[in-house]
């Protein structure tokens, strides 16, 4: 497979993201986070680093690693251990490290936000939820009961969800910030919401919530955040008319087999739970359900 330019590929991905008008946690350190020999013919992607998720990149023969939180999260450390381990494995197989936080969580087509309020079928959505300077959530409209609308998300993320169930029965105006947003459960109701959707928060968020009459709904962090970045990975295969043959392989919601097809190597992801459920289906079959009691 003709290999490509890692220089043009990370070009790519900071303007699609807007990367330099962002500001972020300074842990985040958005973009190129590590180097390789500067071809790419495989991307893998992740929500994580990890030495899990980088072996999985040296298994499929992946050179870039996308990932949504990179290396330094846990501020600097020495490079011993297993994050040796990870740096040894990183510089052997020649894959190099691309991170986008904020960048990705706000994006209006390719974001986590944008995705979960598409799969959950919000209608006129809009920015929301300010943080370092920018909106990076977006919120919109959707009858539904709110118990329909926790098994409509767990339906969409393929795991059981936390409702704190303080606000109004009936859910109209509905705001989602993905990964550890619930300390800003405060914020979201002053933005006009009666139900907020993140992915996990503080114990005190539960007092919070019935002081401001609020529904609050916890998917996890991870679970909330795993869409994004394999669309963005596949939005980073077609950077230019010469850029159109990169694979994708994505991580962790699935496991990944190999298979010889002649002169071709075939990846093939296999996702671990139904993920991309119409949410109009859902709520069909929660309808029917209810209408059978």
């Amino acid at each position: 497979m003709k290999a490509q330019s890692l220089e043009k590929i990370v070009a790519h991905c900071q303007a699609l993201l807007k990367v330099t008008e962002f500001e972020d946690w300074a842990e985040a350190m958005n973009g190129l986070q590590v180097q390789n020999s500067g071809k790419v013919t495989r991307i893998a992607a992740a929500v994580d680093i990890s030495p899990r998720t980088v072996k999985m990149a040296c298994d499929v023969g992946a050179n870039l690693l996308m990932i949504h939180h990179g290396f330094f999260w846990g501020g600097m450390r020495p490079w011993t251990g297993k994050r040796y381990e990870i740096l040894r494995m990183l510089v052997q197989n020649d894959i190099a490290v691309y991170s986008a936080h904020l960048p990705l969580d706000a994006h209006p087509t390719l974001g986590n936000n944008a995705l979960l309020c598409k799969k959950l079928g919000l209608k006129k959505v809009k920015p929301f939820m300010m943080m370092k300077g920018q909106t990076i959530g977006f919120k919109g409209e959707l009858q539904i009961d709110r118990q329909h609308l926790k098994t409509l998300f767990e339906k969409i993320l393929g795991a059981e969800c936390r409702l704190l169930a303080c606000g109004p029965e009936k859910c109209l105006r509905i705001g989602v910030v993905s990964g550890g947003a619930g300390e800003e459960t405060a914020d979201a109701f002053n933005e006009g919401v009666d139900t907020y959707i993140t992915g996990e928060g503080p114990h005190w968020t539960w007092t919070t919530a019935q002081e401001l009459g609020i529904n609050v709904l916890y998917g996890g962090h991870y679970k909330t955040e795993q869409f994004g970045m394999s669309h963005f990975a596949g939005a980073a295969e077609y950077l230019t008319d010469d850029i159109g043959n990169l694979d994708t392989i994505v991580d962790s919601v699935g496991t990944v087999t190999k298979e010889e097809q002649g002169d071709t190597t075939v990846y093939t992801l296999t996702m671990d739970t139904e993920q991309y459920i119409a949410a109009d289906e859902i709520l069909t079959a929660l309808a029917e359900n209810e209408q059978t009691k």
